[in-house]
């Protein structure tokens, strides 16, 4: 996608920077509990610290909710924005009492962790084009097959007729475009390259969908923090970034053409929209390229994964009654800070079969939660 110069180190540097800068103002993303701890699941013997990892795409929301729960009881959650394949990887690792991902975990990955993994539903968001064109002021409209061309380096500038013909109102640059994508295991790549993968035949073919893709061009940052800091100081740049992400960091994004052939902005009411489905009882379910006339097509749940039998390593009794407790909480009364965030609340289906995944979990064989 680079068919431009740029400084390497300056722009790693400031990506950097800008990750940082956007985990503070999620209210220290890393860590919701407000203290930074070391501890890990298998060797922390404090049973009020529970310790997670995974979803930079949940990172903002879980800041807040896990902060607002240590209010109300005081356990402390030590959340740290890794990526979903990391969070899956230090899951299976049992160096973490929960995992965050934005897509189900896969055969390989539920062959290699060797126990059920149960998967709650948490959230609902969407996946986001932004772009940094500060001389572009109409938000831009892109079609499923123009975005596939885009990050398959097939269209290069921002004034190639295909993109002009969509937005006959803006006076588009013959700027290159560069690509920012994700250069870590992540469920937002998931959730864009499996919409991708239904629209294109041709991405589909040459590049397919998962976490981790080959990329045919582009630039990799880590969690959508990296990915929001290249674009915010690439000109040029387009990426895909959760939409709080965009919205907190004042961030341009397009509007998508969905299947219905309507150009959506994405917003709490049309991921909501595209949720509006029949959840199986495992919750695992893909809400893109929605056939809802008023969804937003590149939308997602996304997971907390936790072990179906709670007693494993020096795990207490306690601490799993004090994670199941906790989740139950963020699938109930935790939802109410979710709009103010900009992610779609669970709907009420959602939080029926999120139930019944919790009353499922075990220790020693008996169920947690009654």
């Amino acid at each position: 996608m680079k068919r431009i110069s740029f400084n390497i180190k300056g722009l790693f540097t400031a990506g950097i920077l800008f990750a940082f800068l956007g985990l503070v103002s999620c209210g220290d993303g890393g860590n919701a509990s407000g203290g930074k701890s070391d501890s890990t699941a298998s060797g922390n013997n404090d049973d009020n610290t529970v310790v997670g990892a995974g979803s930079s795409f949940d990172a903002p929301l879980f800041s807040k909710t896990f902060a607002e729960y240590n209010k109300i009881t005081g356990l402390r959650v030590n959340y740290q924005s890794v990526g979903s394949g990391a969070g899956i990887s230090q899951l299976t690792n049992k160096t973490v009492d929960f995992g965050a991902s934005d897509a189900p975990m896969n055969d390989k990955q539920d062959s290699a962790v060797l126990a059920p993994v149960l998967h709650i539903p948490v959230t609902a968001g969407a996946v986001v084009l932004s772009y940094n064109l500060p001389e572009v002021k109409d938000t831009l409209q892109l079609s499923p097959v123009v975005l596939a061309d885009i990050f398959l380096g097939n269209i290069t500038k921002w004034n190639d007729p295909r993109i002009v013909t969509l937005n006959k109102a803006a006076k588009l640059p013959a700027t290159s475009i560069v690509i920012a994508h994700r250069s870590d295991g992540s469920g937002t790549s998931n959730i864009f390259t499996t919409y991708l993968s239904k629209v294109s035949d041709a991405w589909s073919t040459k590049v397919g969908k998962g976490s981790s893709v080959n990329w045919p061009v582009g630039l990799g940052g880590k969690g959508n923090e990296g990915v929001a800091g290249l674009i915010k100081q690439t000109p040029g740049a387009i990426g895909y970034i959760e939409l709080a992400y965009a919205i907190q960091n004042n961030m341009a994004y397009a509007k998508m053409q969905n299947k219905a052939g309507n150009f959506i902005t994405p917003s709490i009411a049309s991921v909501t929209a595209a949720a509006n489905i029949t959840i199986p009882a495992d919750s695992k379910v893909s809400l893109t390229n929605t056939d809802a006339a008023d969804g937003y097509p590149i939308s997602g749940f996304s997971w907390i994964l936790i072990y179906k039998e709670q007693k494993y390593s020096d795990r207490s009794l306690d601490k799993a009654t004090k994670l199941l407790k906790l989740l139950s909480w963020v699938i109930h009364d935790g939802q109410q800070f979710s709009a103010a965030l900009n992610y779609a609340p669970l709907s009420p289906a959602a939080v029926i079969i999120g139930d019944a995944i919790l009353k499922s979990a075990t220790y020693d064989g008996k169920p947690i939660l009654q």
